[in-house]
């Protein structure tokens, strides 16, 4: 049975000090790096995606001056800038699939971007056999719950690892683990494995 790691938006706007920071952004990128440097080998796929938005226009009314932080926000991730590139705490050097969504549109799972080559997530997943997930990254509350339920729609079996995820609030956070426990992940602690 292949298993995937999936790495979900470990990016300087999402960690202390970006555009959109995620308290505990920076010790969720260093923890990351901890478990791929024990469990690396467990994966026979590690994707790891990126919001890569476009420079130009308002990425499909995804960005706003005055964001909601519901459907709209501030500027983040721009495509070539430092705030769109991963954390530099997160070690990509396992990393089989680099994925980067929402140029020119919204865009929150994962599995609405695609590599440079322009392979779906869902494409490397079943080309790999892959029947099980694992799911780590930012922001619990919106990426990371969409990447998992995206999976767990793919036909995966999908573990939430608790410890290596961090969230915008932690009601909506809480909400979204209750939703992806009902739509059946497991939710864990990444020492259980």
């Amino acid at each position: 049975m292949s298993r995937a790691l999936l790495i979900v938006d470990v990016q300087n706007d999402f960690t202390e000090g970006g555009a959109l920071a995620v308290a505990g952004g920076d010790a969720v990128a260093s923890a990351i790096s901890a478990f791929l440097a024990d469990h690396a080998g467990d994966y026979q796929v590690i994707v790891a995606s990126r919001d890569w938005h476009d420079s130009d226009g308002d990425n499909g009314g995804h960005f706003a001056e005055t964001p909601d932080f519901v459907g709209t926000w501030p500027e983040h991730c721009v495509a070539g800038t430092p705030g769109a590139e991963y954390d530099p705490l997160l070690v990509t050097d396992a990393v089989t699939h680099h994925v980067q969504k929402g140029q020119g549109r919204p865009a929150y799972s994962m599995f609405e971007g695609a590599t440079e080559s322009g392979e779906s997530v869902g494409a490397i997943l079943t080309a790999a056999g892959v029947l099980n997930a694992d799911v780590v990254g930012i922001a619990t509350d919106h990426c990371v719950r969409a990447s998992a339920l995206d999976a767990i729609e793919h036909g995966v079996q999908v573990r939430v690892f608790t410890d290596l995820i961090a969230g915008v609030a932690p009601e909506p956070s809480a909400a979204a683990l209750a939703e992806l426990a009902h739509a059946g992940a497991t939710l864990v602690e990444s020492d259980s494995v």
